[in-house]
């Protein structure tokens, strides 16, 4: 374990330190898959309840909703930090620049705190060159930290050997039905910060366990809560869905109690593990 997730769990923190300095918020909102009015209401009220961070992507087709969401919102530009993706259709140097400069138009910033790739596309093969141009664009002041999605280990170790970088964050689905345990040691031995997405286990029936039920009722919390405290306790970032301002308060709300390294195991022993979403070793998404 690093020597900032050491820190995260002794002091409980609300916000974490990337490799690069850049300061992120323990907890996110996610908002796929969410129409623009549904996005716009979402993250006003998430940002209400204390949300800081807020996940989007070029291909949800909804960041002129997170962007209509921060201005209702209301606080300063700094003070909310938002994430948004590079969909497959703009790898590529050239390509990756004005898909960046798109995003920022649709989500009315002036930069993006976090960007990301969305999907790594190996048979593309132009992932490297994308990377490339973000850390330029990065130099430039349009991005402050970047990283990637759904990238295996032999997919950035591609990126730190022809660009010398590697990401600061890297998003994959993550929850005790799919624990990911290899790739998050992957993460943690070089510098990477694990971001989950699907944190819930969406479709997968694992809020109604009777594990995490005994759990809920021991702490006095949600069997969501208690999932969510399981992805801190593992110095992961989740990053749940939910338009609804009561659940969203839920969610955030996960920094009162804290779980056993016991419990931990507990919860990840009692699931199968089977992935949710598509694979990134064959997944086009364009």
């Amino acid at each position: 374990m690093g020597v900032n997730e050491r820190a995260d769990r002794t002091a409980n923190a609300t916000e974490v330190v990337l490799s690069d300095g850049f300061v992120v918020d323990s907890v996110g909102l996610g908002t796929a898959p969410m129409g623009v009015d549904e996005t716009a209401q979402a993250v006003a009220s998430a940002v209400a309840c204390g949300y800081r961070l807020i996940d989007t992507g070029s291909a949800y087709g909804n960041e002129v909703g997170v962007g209509d969401g921060l201005r209702h919102a209301g606080l300063p530009r700094a003070d909310v930090k938002v994430i948004t993706k590079l969909r497959g259709a703009d790898q590529g140097g050239r390509d990756t620049e004005r898909a960046v400069h798109e995003s920022l138009e649709r989500l009315g910033l002036d930069y993006v705190d976090l960007y990301l790739i969305h999907w790594p596309l190996p048979a593309v093969g132009k992932y490297a060159d994308s990377f490339s141009t973000m850390i330029r664009l990065r130099d430039q002041g349009l991005i402050r930290s970047i990283g990637t999605s759904n990238f295996l280990p032999e997919h950035l170790e591609r990126l730190e050997l022809e660009t010398g970088e590697l990401p600061t964050v890297n998003q994959i689905e993550v929850h005790p039905g799919f624990s990911q345990d290899a790739i998050r040691e992957w993460h943690r031995a070089h510098g990477i910060r694990t971001m989950a997405y699907s944190p819930l286990g969406r479709g997968t029936g694992v809020l109604s366990s009777p594990v995490l039920s005994e759990l809920a009722r021991r702490h006095g919390v949600t069997p969501a809560q208690i999932v969510l405290r399981w992805h801190l306790e593992q110095a992961v970032i989740p990053l749940p869905r939910s338009a609804s301002p009561e659940r969203q308060r839920e969610n955030r709300d996960v920094f009162g109690f804290a779980l056993t390294a016991a419990e931990v195991a507990e919860i990840t022993s009692a699931f199968p593990q089977m992935r949710v979403g598509h694979d990134p070793r064959t997944h086009e998404e364009f």
